[in-house]
């Protein structure tokens, strides 16, 4: 199913053109309009989830498998020297169009710094509490998919 309204969706499913550089029956991967760098490619699914948490488990299995063809296609065939995975879920995490969706990103020798963070610190005691409260929320999950 698609949603009339969702840019991606249109995309995805062939009524937006776009420089498509694989397709099957389930996902679409074009090159993304506004680039990181030479190459960067969007996976898109034709089906409509709004981020991973959405995301079926039948679609989520063959996403990294997609991922790995296409982005050995792009250090064959651009020359690059590796490339970045990227998906993003949610607003503050940089989602801006709300259908899931994998960045390829092409990255290339003395090119510039992507998708980096300067590593902060957390004490023992914050990892503890941080953990366990991530542990009890799994485990509200578990319970309420057999419920």
């Amino acid at each position: 199913m698609r949603e009339d309204n969702c840019i991606f969706c249109k995309i995805a499913n062939g009524v937006i053109p776009s420089e498509t550089i694989y397709e099957d029956d389930t996902f679409r991967v074009i090159l993304d309009l506004g680039p990181a760098s030479k190459g960067h490619a969007l996976i898109l699914p034709k089906q409509h989830y709004k981020d991973i948490c959405e995301l079926d488990e039948e679609t989520a299995k063959r996403v990294l498998p997609l991922a790995a063809k296409i982005g050995n296609a792009m250090k064959h065939s651009l020359d690059c020297a590796g490339f970045n995975v990227v998906q993003n879920n949610g607003k503050e995490a940089g989602q801006t169009v709300f259908h899931f969706h994998v960045h390829l990103i092409p990255r290339y020798e003395d090119g510039p710094v992507m998708v980096s963070w300067v590593p902060g610190e957390a004490n023992p005691e914050e990892l503890t509490q941080t953990g366990a409260a991530i542990r009890s929320a799994l485990k509200r999950d578990i319970i309420n998919e057999h419920t």
